[in-house]
């Protein structure tokens, strides 16, 4: 009689166990996932500064036309001057107070070209955390190149 009442008490016992090791095990997968994101949209976004950096060295604008600086944006952002519809980073915007592009005395061979990414949100994708995070300022400065362009009044 006794062997039928300890079986009885213990009947949910498994089920407990495994309903709590599977929650930490899956919150610690989920964790790891997470920062996965995390890790690679901070490698991209900044990635996507470097890349528009240099493509403002390489295509000389002088930083004096607006649609200069719209292409940077569009390479920092898209990954093509004549921009696109799928960002490379998701929710990363072209817009002037996300992905500012500052030519400073910039002309061939001389002066800098900075492109900063700003204010980027990153969402988590965990529902039950459903947060955001402010990713941190993303800022490339590069010199001025010649890469094989002659002005014309030399």
């Amino acid at each position: 009689m006794r062997d039928k009442i300890s079986r009885r008490d213990e009947r949910g016992a498994a089920l407990v166990e495994f309903a709590i090791g599977a929650s930490v095990f899956f919150t610690a997968i989920f964790g790891v996932l997470e920062c996965g994101r995390l890790l690679w949209t901070h490698n991209a976004l900044a990635d996507a500064a470097r890349r528009g950096a240099r493509y403002a060295v390489i295509n000389t604008g002088g930083g004096t036309c607006d649609p200069c600086k719209t292409n940077v944006r569009n390479v920092v952002v898209y990954g093509d001057p004549a921009g696109g519809t799928q960002p490379v980073v998701p929710g990363l915007t072209a817009t002037p107070d996300r992905v500012e592009v500052i030519y400073n005395n910039f002309i061939v061979k001389q002066g800098t070209v900075s492109v900063r990414i700003t204010g980027y949100q990153f969402s988590f994708a965990i529902p039950l955390i459903g947060a955001t995070l402010t990713m941190p300022d993303y800022h490339t400065t590069l010199t001025g190149e010649s890469a094989g362009f002659i002005p014309p009044d030399l």
